[in-house]
């Protein structure tokens, strides 16, 4: 507990057996309150680790259903336990879950409230691995994102987030899709409905154990980026009325 806020940390797991165990001992265990691990229907013995870690709240997909569903489970399941911030840690360990507690501190000022661990805040994204052709596309597709989005990030494509659970209980996450590109539609949803979006400094850590999306699917999560782009700006514009975008 941060001060008197109460934190999750979930984990959208998948084939994450060989390193869920050194991201879990870097958790810091003083401020985090609860963790939760969804599995999605893991080839490897990741629920098997995580129930020897003491783990208490572990979910099992009965198939795999997309990491973008995975992050739904998680974050409902979270969102039961009225907790005031979830933070989202993939358990590959490509980002340190050492910068857990700057990124509850900032939420828990009251100032922003959603934090993204930019991999492209600084210039360390090349030096820790990432593939050249993955930063080009990184930087190309935040540009016009920004530029449709009217918003200013240095990175749209983290999967290291904190989010106030105001901002969870608020827009329509469900309605997204259960595949990669949940990621932008949640981060389009939260600048539509007008949620202050912070950003930190994140070392970048591409190993041969850490996961990561291959061509075909990139190409694939690179279409829906764009999809989600113009669906935001047609929506504002009122040319055409989407339901990620409406709530209920």
């Amino acid at each position: 507990m941060l001060g008197n806020k109460k934190i999750i940390v979930v984990m959208p797991a998948y084939n994450a057996a060989r390193t869920l165990i050194q991201t879990y001992s870097d958790i810091p265990g003083d401020i985090v309150d609860e963790i939760i691990l969804t599995d999605d229907y893991s080839r490897d013995e990741t629920v098997e680790v995580a129930k020897k870690l003491g783990i208490k709240t572990i979910l099992q997909h009965k198939e795999n259903r997309g990491y973008g569903a995975n992050q739904k489970t998680c974050y409902n399941e979270a969102l039961k336990r009225n907790p005031d911030i979830i933070i989202m840690l993939h358990p590959d360990y490509q980002y340190t879950p050492k910068l857990i507690k700057a990124m509850a501190s900032i939420i828990e000022s009251g100032e922003y409230d959603v934090v993204l661990a930019s991999r492209i805040l600084g210039r360390g994204a090349l030096k820790g691995g990432m593939p050249l052709y993955k930063y080009i596309a990184n930087r190309l597709l935040t540009l016009i994102e920004n530029i449709i989005l009217g918003y200013k990030l240095t990175e749209y494509h983290t999967g290291y987030r904190a989010f106030s659970s105001e901002v969870l209980r608020n827009i329509p996450f469900m309605k997204n899709s259960d595949g990669f590109v949940f990621d932008n539609e949640i981060l389009a949803q939260i600048i539509y409905f007008n949620f202050r979006i912070a950003e930190i400094s994140c070392p970048t850590k591409y190993f041969r154990d850490a996961s990561s999306i291959n061509f075909p699917s990139s190409i694939k999560y690179g279409i829906g980026v764009l999809d989600t782009s113009f669906k935001f700006l047609f929506h504002r514009l009122k040319i055409k009325k989407y339901e990620i975008f409406l709530k209920d």
